[in-house]
């Protein structure tokens, strides 16, 4: 047996240094986090540790298919490659011919976060002119949130957590989805008897293995960000000497403060007076103060608003410029990659249309604004997502892919709900099959992700796919007509990044800057280099005049009412990654079934049982799903795990038919965790 090294590639922000055991040219083992990354540190998650189930799994795609029934039906003939290739970018040739090439819209998401295979893509888009796609469902809301206030994505060094004395866990479930941040807090705990604050609308796993769990509305975020600032002025805890150096408008703050105190935010956010007092204080008076801040808090209508709010914390405190202290979301503006030659970016035309990415179903059932007043979409090619289950606002996800003037060809793994709606469906390699680079983003390296084994069947990656059309429409673009590795080879020398054989040797690079630049003792990302008590918001996105001018609590959210009394959260499962992992045996029989966790009170209330099957719904459509009675979630608010395969709900619609599509303010980014429904026996 063989060590080889990867880096996992998947949706997440740890993009683990991985060793996997290679059996033989053919077959791996299990995966394992390497100790030789200092992120990594060792640790990854379970559903990657298991990752040969995937791998090998006996329902992978291994022959390119086309339809020969009715949408959605199951029914397929076997192909080969050339014929689904030539039909493929045929119909992408008809239809252009018959509208124009914003017709055309490839379509894709975090299937693989590496930069050949994710972005190969753009190649085709650039040359040919299709329809852009504005990639806003995960990261816009969170991405907008942080940078207004510090101007930079970047922060404290995420390994400083084991130099804390306190870790605050805000909005990110990191013992099922990051659990080798939950290493760092581990040796804190061990070395420094760290305690460790979790703030989250439900006692996920992470809740329970912290000291306190801080359990809020959804949505609330920035109340109770504002309510600590409060105190922290009120009690003496501000640093004005750090904010009159590094702020912008410290007085203007305090004042706007003055009516936002705990009192204010307990009607809010559904914490009591003691408990917003006992969290502020312990964080104020703790140093070493990390806050880890995930994507969940940003997930509303108001998640910009929350994140800048809960960003302001260590400016007012001072914390910034101490070890094992300060915010943390994101290391992603550390990396300087050029892509420009992989994506044709010489060739993008100014003028075509930008689709944003959740608006997926409101684009293709011919909504005008969504279309820019231009042709209809009549052709895509899908790679590495799965709108038909994690798209908002399935039922009208479901129409549009059901239309009968829609070609579609997917490019994937498994038989998807998307891919039972294709006309072609090509089978795609997994990350041990191809070559790629990836970039970090919730910690600071670059890995290499080479070929390790042999593609199952005749499964091929991205980028091949991308360029056998793309020489098909007669593209001239040279990336088309170069291997990966040439392509890998260019990225990294445009980008002064070591070279392809120092990558090979040594697997990884890490791209940390100095203290003080993690720590912005220099100065903040913006020109002045203060932070950003009052964002320009209008610069940071176009809906940027909707958003208040100082950190507050922004209602805004899903109103609940009369009709619909409970608000929606979707987390993610510990098994599951977005629909990834959802059919393998170890993540199923772990998981077991989808549920929906109600509060005790709220189920008497209903006259609902433990286990009982009860419907949840709202104007966008309903489901049936099962009970479980949880009382670590405040009353009205139920919690839904996962995004199952549609199937495994009771009436085989996923959770995101009741999920909105609506475009948040300032800049785009979905609203999968602001839901108001309502819930029934069923």
């Amino acid at each position: 047996m063989e060590k080889a090294y990867s880096t996992c590639p998947h949706d997440c922000p740890s993009t683990c240094a991985l060793e996997v055991e290679k059996i033989d040219e053919n077959t791996i083992g299990r995966l394992r986090g390497s100790q030789e990354n200092t992120y990594t540190a060792g640790v990854i998650c379970a559903k990657v540790a298991r990752y040969a189930e995937r791998t090998h799994h006996p329902d992978r795609l291994t022959k390119p298919l086309k339809r020969t029934g009715p949408k959605g039906s199951s029914q397929f003939k076997e192909i080969s490659w050339e014929e689904a290739l030539d039909i493929t970018a045929n119909a992408f040739k008809d239809a252009t011919e018959k509208h124009s090439p914003e017709t055309v819209w490839p379509y894709s998401y975090g299937g693989t976060m590496g930069l050949v295979q994710s972005g190969s893509m753009e190649r085709l888009r650039n040359e040919m002119g299709y329809s852009n796609m504005r990639g806003t469902t995960c990261g816009a809301l969170v991405n907008a949130g942080w940078v207004a206030g510090t101007g930079r994505k970047i922060g404290p060094d995420p390994r400083e957590m084991a130099d804390a004395d306190l870790i605050v866990i805000w909005g990110t479930n990191a013992v099922s989805t990051q659990v080798n941040v939950m290493n760092h807090v581990a040796r804190a705990k061990k070395n420094r008897n760290a305690k460790v604050i979790v703030v989250d609308p439900y006692k996920n796993p992470t809740a329970k293995a912290a000291d306190i769990h801080v359990c809020l509305n959804p949505g609330t975020d920035g109340a109770l960000a504002c309510a600590m600032m409060h105190i922290a002025f009120r009690d003496g805890y501000a640093d004005h000497e750090y904010m009159e150096k590094y702020t912008d408008v410290p007085g203007e703050l305090e004042a706007h403060l003055q009516t936002r105190g705990p009192e204010w935010a307990s009607k809010i956010t559904g914490l009591s007076v003691d408990e917003i007092e006992e969290f502020s204080k312990l964080y104020c008076q703790t140093e070493r103060a990390f806050i880890r801040l995930g994507f969940g808090l940003s997930r509303c209508r108001n998640g910009a608003v929350n994140v800048h709010a809960v960003s302001c914390l260590a400016s007012v405190t001072g914390k910034w410029p101490n070890k094992g202290a300060g915010t943390y979301f994101s290391s992603s503006d550390l990396y300087h990659f050029d892509t420009s030659f992989l994506k044709a970016s010489d060739l993008n035309k100014p003028g075509i249309r930008t689709i944003d990415h959740p608006r997926v179903g409101a684009a293709l059932t011919g909504e005008n604004s969504d279309l820019n007043d231009g042709p209809p979409i009549t052709a895509m090619i899908v790679q590495g997502t799965n709108p038909m289950s994690i798209a908002p606002d399935q039922n009208k996800v479901r129409e549009g892919f059901l239309r009968d003037d829609l070609f579609l060809c997917v490019h994937e793994q498994f038989m998807t709900e998307t891919a039972l709606m294709a006309d072609i469906v090509m089978p795609a390699t997994t990350f041990l099959e191809h070559d790629d680079i990836y970039k970090g983003g919730g910690q600071t390296y670059i890995g290499l992700g080479p070929k390790i084994i042999e593609a199952v069947g005749e499964s091929r990656p991205n980028d091949y796919v991308i360029n056998e059309i793309g020489k098909r429409l007669g593209c001239k673009h040279p990336a088309f007509y170069m291997s990966t590795n040439e392509i890998i080879e260019e990225t990294l020398k445009a980008s002064a990044y070591p070279n392809l054989d120092h990558m090979t040797e040594n697997h990884w690079h890490d791209c940390v800057e100095n203290f003080d630049s993690h720590h912005f003792v220099n100065g903040f990302g913006w020109p002045d280099q203060k932070f950003r008590f009052k964002p320009d918001w209008k610069a940071i996105g176009e809906r940027g005049d909707e958003l208040p001018l100082l950190p507050d609590h922004w209602d805004n959210t899903d109103p609940r009412d009369y009709e619909h009394p409970f608000r929606l959260v979707t987390p993610p499962a510990r098994n599951f990654l977005n629909s990834s992992f959802n059919n393998t045996p170890s993540s199923l029989k772990r998981e077991q079934k989808p549920v929906l966790f109600i509060h005790p009170e709220d189920a008497i209330a209903a006259g609902i049982d433990d286990d009982q099957l009860v419907n949840i719904g709202n104007n966008q459509g309903n489901l049936k799903i099962r009970a479980k009675l949880f009382d670590g979630v405040n009353p009205g608010t139920l919690i839904a795990e996962g995004i199952w395969h549609n199937s495994k709900l009771n009436n085989g619609l996923g959770i995101n038919v009741l999920t909105n599509s609506e475009i948040a303010a300032p800049a785009g980014g979905a609203v999968f965790h602001d839901s108001a429904v309502w819930l029934k026996s069923a």
